[in-house]
């Protein structure tokens, strides 16, 4: 099982929210990385202008090529209409408000390292990459635990 970052926009991650993450999109450049996706990885989602993770979900498929349009398109000279898609469900999806910012990972994360530490954004450029078990293992465990502080008692 791999464990993968997927970095987006906020305004991707409510469409996938409404949706029930029942399927995730990636561009049309990421198509090998696509491919390598099997079922029971897992796909951390980084959301670029908040600079934090807001959830988990399990991969339920195989990749797949559908071209109907889910994700905006905004006013990117190419358009991306995010072709190459796995069937998934949620793990731990956590409100906006309760995101957990990357900054409070930073010393912990085995993935950020590989930059100097004032230049640690450049660890999340680029669509999509893989994370180590460690790294998966703390990105899970803090989202499940924003998951159950946000969840509602009863």
């Amino acid at each position: 099982m791999a464990t993968w970052i997927l970095t987006g926009s906020v305004e991707n991650f409510r469409i996938n929210v409404e949706r029930g993450f029942d399927v995730i999109g990636f561009k049309e450049r990421r198509r090998n990385q696509a491919g390598a996706f099997a079922p029971d990885d897992e796909i951390v989602f980084y959301i670029t202008g908040e600079q934090a993770f807001g959830g988990i979900v399990r991969v339920r498929s195989e990749m797949f090529e559908d071209r109907t349009p889910i994700w905006p398109q905004g006013a990117k000279k190419q358009p991306e209409d995010y072709p190459w898609r796995v069937e998934a469900e949620p793990l731990a999806i956590l409100d906006e408000e309760a995101f957990v910012a990357v900054d409070s990972l930073l010393d912990e994360l085995e993935h950020v390292r590989r930059w100097p530490a004032e230049h640690w954004h450049l660890a999340f450029q680029g669509q999509l990459r893989t994370v180590s078990a460690a790294d998966a293992k703390l990105l899970r465990q803090r989202i499940e635990a924003a998951a159950r502080a946000g969840a509602p008692s009863g």
